[in-house]
Parts: structure tokens; C-alpha cells; sequence
């Protein structure tokens, strides 16, 4: 092999770049809004409260409230949850039970780490609760939200795809994410000076240009993207390496003994999401008919407080109150390097003897997975760690774009040279466009379609996707039938429109706009609309840029005294 091991590196940096770039930069961007997912939501369910500064309530002292105004309100429900505040998501008490002639048994309502409110379906009276008064809070009518994908929606899609099974999606992702920590490694052996190169940029010389952009942008947060990439893998480790970690770590039949699910390996549960693993499976203990009064529910609050610290807690689940069967579960907030799904704790509802808590086999295994989930969802993360993480996630969508950029623009004069357009190099061309213009246009149809489409709308979240995923081919459609030039312009210009307009839209559609959440401090959804607002200019400020370049056709000068018209060069 008469090239040098650099130039080897070259090649697969190229090819495992361009082979899955389109799904990489996919995963990046949906994956990127995951770290705002939970304010999202709120915009996206604009009937919820606007989070207002009010005076704190101790969780003991707000539960025992809670408690009492169930026992009025709800005493034969056979299940009463109380969420909590705290998350970034979550800014109010809320409390939920079935309604009359709902779901007779336990389902736990699991209120996701990755911040997915609530309880759909219509089967469970859901309200905002006053910790203070002690009863319930005048709010808008649908209080809960309307359907929606929400952020925890979009961040999904980052590992679950659409349109295809879950299994099929995290095999796709997980080889796709290999490939990228091979285009990772061997773009870092490839530049030989890469963190010189880190200061250089030379504007306005095409090819040269392009790479310099690649290299600033890939080195700012090189160390986010191997860590990120590494985690990701992390993720669904069960599913790349099934027999090993059985024989590591233990099968599920062994795990179900002790009546949990094995987070290490949990194959069996074909609904596992990240975050919610530990969880108890199998049928709950049955109402036993026998009337018994329940245990004082702040007390357990001071007992699990006692384990986690203060205002830990996000939910709690009552079990057949009233029942001498009951139990009582206790759900830990996700706080610091871990997700909280293995903090779960299940007291005697009448006597508040602790009956279970997390299980121990394989913990520091089991700790080491959890905290590197929770090191790539950022849940340690405060405001400004999670806006730094969401700037790196952009740049990891920029280092993927301007790959997938240059490699058409080193190819491009070869092109011209021929004459002619091959179909290959044709359908890298509209399949960039439509991949770094189309999804930040289906993001932006998505949340169009949660304010145009019907609050009732039958199969409404899906058309929510439906919309994000039909922008994408109306971009492809378009990038197949225009030059690649006038594609990228309007395409961003059609960007720019979208987003920009998106506040404006929140305006004429809902009570939850600028003109309300600024004056009211509500800044994590005032948040969203200044987003949009800076993506939109950003956008618009590139549509400019790529506009001027654009080769302009100059209409013929007119014959003067008899000397023939030339024309101008177009």
C-alpha cells in the first residue's frame, strides 16, 4: 500500500462522513433540542400555568396539603399522584386520580426524567394544585395541555427515528454513531496541524474556505463530540452487545426475581426508554377490601429527603388509599450525574415502613451506565451548562454540515471541467439540501402545526410529525428541481420566514407570547420565542450572504450608432 497512513485515515474520513452524514446531522440537530426539551413542551401547551414567583412551600409541608384535599376530593380513587415542582419543565403542584369509570388498576403515571408531563387519554382528573390554600387553581381551560410530541418528541427522534421500529432505529443509529467516532478519530489523525489550523480562516477562497470552517468548528468542541459519541453508545449497549452483558451481568430472569427489571440488560422490556430503567415490573399488590387509615404521607417525604436531600422528590404515587394494601412510591427528581431512574422508593402505606428501594446487585456497574446517560443528557447541567451544551450539540450540526458541503464543493469544479453533472454527485447535492435546510424547516413546521392543527385534532401528535417529515420532502423536492445555487438561497430565506414568523403566529393563537411571559418573568417560555427570533435572523443573515453570491444575469446593452449589442457575461 504505497500511501502513507494519514492519507489512509483521509479516505475513511471522507467516506464515513459522507456515508452517514445526512442520518448524523439528523441525529444531532433533533438530539441538540433535547436539552430544551422541557420548555418545549411548555410552549407547545400553551393552557399550562405561566411560572410565577411565588412563596416557597417545603415538599413535607405541601404534601401533607396535598393529602388532605385528596382525601376530600378523590377518597375512592384506587390511585392518587402528586407531582412535584422543581424540574425546569414542571412549576407547579399538580395532582391526578382516575376519573369515575377510569382504568380500575395501578399504572403508574411515570413522569419521564426526560421532562413528559402528564397523563393522555382523557382517564384521569388532572389540576393544578395551591400547596398554600390548600386547593385547586383557576386556569385556563385544558389546563393539562393539548396533545403534543413536545420536546421529549423531538429529542426522541434522535435515537427512535420515525416511520420505522424501535429495534430497527437503535441498530441504524448505534452503527451510524460508530461510523462517527471513526470520522471523529481519523479526521483528528488526518490533520496533522489541527489545533494550529484551530486559527485559521481565510474567507472568500471556496474550497479552502469550507475546510478552514470544518476544522474551527470541529476542534472548538472536539471533546463534546467524543463524548457524546461515546455515551450515545452507551445508551443501548443491551442491544450491540445482548450476549455479553448476560454473561456479565446477569439475565433478565434473574433480574425479575427481585422484581425489577435489570438496567444493565434490559432486553426484555421492549418499551425501555433511557432514564426510566429500574423500574418495577409485574401485576401490583391487589386492593385488599379492608378499610385502613393511611399513613402520614409528609412523614415519608422526611424519610426520603432523609436519603436524597432536600426537594428532591418529583412524584409521588398512592396505591388503594384508604386500603390496608396500599403502598405509597416515592420518585427521585434526576439531579447531578445520574437520571434517577434507579431512586425509587415503595413504603407500607399504613404503617410507612420502607419496603423496597433500589436494587444493589450490580450497582457500581450499573452507577457507572447511569452516570454517563446522565453526562449526555446534561441532567446535572444548571441554565448555563445546558445553554453551552446546546451550542456544542449546533456545532456538532455545523462540523457534519460543512463535511457534507465540502465534499461536494471539492468536486464541483471537476464537474464543470466535464461538462456534465453525474447522478451521484447530483444526489449528494439535494440530499445536503435537504438534510441541513429541510430539518430546521420540519422543526419549524412542527411547532406551526401545534398551533394551526385543532386542540382536538383526532391523531394529532402524529401529524405534528407528519408535518416535520413532509417539510423535509417538500425541501428534497425542491433542491431536485432548481439549481443548487437558488436551492440553498431559498431554502434559507424559506428558514428565515418560518421561524421568524413563528412568534408572531404565537401571538394571534395563544395567551403565552412575548407580551405576556416577558412582563410576567416566565423566561424559561419567553425563552423559546427569543430562539426562534435569533435562529430566524442567523438564518436570514446566511440566505443574504448566499443571495449576493449568486451569479446574476445582465440583460443585453442596447446597439449604439450602429455598432452590434454584446451581450454581458451571465
Amino acid at each position: 500500500m504505497k500511501e502513507g497512513f494519514r492519507q489512509s485515515m483521509a479516505w475513511l474520513h471522507t467516506w464515513t462522513g459522507l456515508l452517514v452524514g445526512w442520518v448524523l446531522f439528523f441525529v444531532f440537530m433533533t438530539g441538540t433540542t433535547g436539552y430544551f426539551d422541557d420548555e418545549i413542551t411548555r410552549w407547545m401547551q400553551p393552557e399550562r400555568p405561566l411560572a410565577t414567583v411565588s412563596a416557597y412551600v417545603p415538599h413535607a409541608q405541601g404534601v401533607a396539603r396535598a393529602q388532605a384535599f385528596l382525601e376530600s376530593k378523590a377518597p375512592g380513587a384506587q390511585r392518587w399522584s402528586i407531582g412535584l415542582p422543581g424540574g425546569r419543565g414542571e412549576t407547579a403542584w399538580t395532582l391526578s386520580w382516575p376519573k369515575a369509570g377510569g382504568e380500575r388498576h395501578k399504572t403508574r403515571p411515570q413522569r419521564s426524567t426526560r421532562g413528559e408531563h402528564g397523563e393522555r387519554g382523557g382517564r384521569n382528573q388532572r389540576l393544578v394544585f395551591d400547596p398554600q390554600a390548600g386547593s385547586a387553581v383557576p386556569v385556563l381551560s385544558g389546563a393539562m395541555g393539548r396533545e403534543t410530541g413536545g420536546g421529549v418528541g423531538l429529542y426522541r427522534l434522535h435515537y427512535q427515528l420515525h416511520y420505522v421500529s424501535h429495534a430497527s432505529a437503535i441498530l441504524i443509529v448505534g452503527a451510524c454513531t460508530m461510523m462517527m467516532l471513526l470520522a471523529v478519530l481519523s479526521g483528528v489523525i488526518t490533520h496533522k496541524k489541527i489545533f494550529k489550523d484551530f486559527f485559521t480562516f481565510r474567507p472568500g477562497k471556496g474550497q479552502r474556505s469550507w475546510l478552514d470552517i470544518h476544522n474551527v468548528i470541529s476542534v472548538t468542541a472536539l471533546p463534546f463530540f467524543l463524548m457524546i459519541t461515546y455515551t450515545g453508545l452507551m445508551f443501548f449497549m443491551y442491544a450491540y452487545m445482548p450476549a455479553a452483558m448476560n454473561l456479565a451481568y446477569g439475565s433478565d430472569r434473574q433480574w425479575e426475581n427481585d422484581g425489577y427489571t435489570n438496567p444493565l440488560n434490559p432486553r426484555a422490556n421492549g418499551q425501555f426508554q433511557p432514564g426510566a430503567g429500574g423500574e418495577r415490573r409485574g401485576p401490583s399488590i391487589p386492593a385488599s377490601g379492608i378499610p385502613a387509615p393511611l399513613a402520614d404521607l409528609s412523614d415519608l417525604v422526611m424519610k426520603a429527603e432523609a436519603r436524597w436531600g432536600r426537594d428532591r422528590i418529583e412524584n409521588m404515587t398512592v396505591t388503594h388509599p384508604g386500603d390496608r394494601n396500599a403502598r405509597v412510591e416515592i420518585t427521585r427528581a434526576a439531579s447531578g450525574l445520574t437520571t434517577g431512574r434507579d431512586d425509587r422508593l415503595t413504603f407500607d402505606g399504613i404503617t410507612g415502613a420502607l419496603l423496597r428501594g433500589p436494587p444493589e446487585r450490580a450497582r457500581r456497574t450499573w452507577q457507572v451506565q447511569d452516570s454517563m446517560i446522565a453526562l449526555h443528557e446534561g441532567l446535572f447541567a444548571g441554565p448555563v451548562m445546558r445553554w453551552l451544551y446546546f451550542l456544542s450539540g449546533l456545532l456538532g450540526c455545523g462540523m457534519v454540515g460543512t463535511g457534507l458541503v465540502l465534499w461536494t464543493v471539492k468536486r464541483r469544479q471537476k464537474q464543470i471541467r466535464a461538462g456534465r453533472t453525474d447522478f451521484g454527485f447530483r444526489l449528494v447535492e439535494c440530499l445536503n439540501i435537504a438534510a441541513i435546510l429541510g430539518l430546521p424547516l420540519g422543526i419549524a413546521a412542527y411547532f406551526w402545526a401545534n398551533r394551526l392543527l385543532p386542540a382536538a385534532m383526532p391523531e394529532r401528535v402524529a401529524w405534528e410529525f407528519h408535518s416535520l417529515f413532509l417539510a423535509i420532502g417538500a425541501m428534497l423536492f425542491w433542491a431536485s428541481v432548481r439549481k443548487s445555487g437558488k436551492a440553498w438561497a431559498e431554502g434559507l430565506w424559506t428558514c428565515a420566514a418560518a421561524y421568524l414568523l413563528l412568534p408572531v403566529l404565537n401571538a394571534l393563537t395563544t395567551e403565552r407570547h412575548l407580551g405576556v411571559t416577558l412582563p410576567s418573568g416566565d423566561w424559561a417560555l419567553a425563552g423559546v420565542d427569543l430562539t426562534m427570533l435569533a435562529i430566524g435572523i442567523v438564518l436570514a443573515a446566511a440566505a443574504r450572504g448566499v443571495s449576493h453570491r449568486l451569479p446574476v444575469a445582465r440583460v443585453a446593452r442596447p446597439a449604439v450608432e450602429g455598432k452590434a449589442a454584446r451581450p454581458e457575461a451571465a
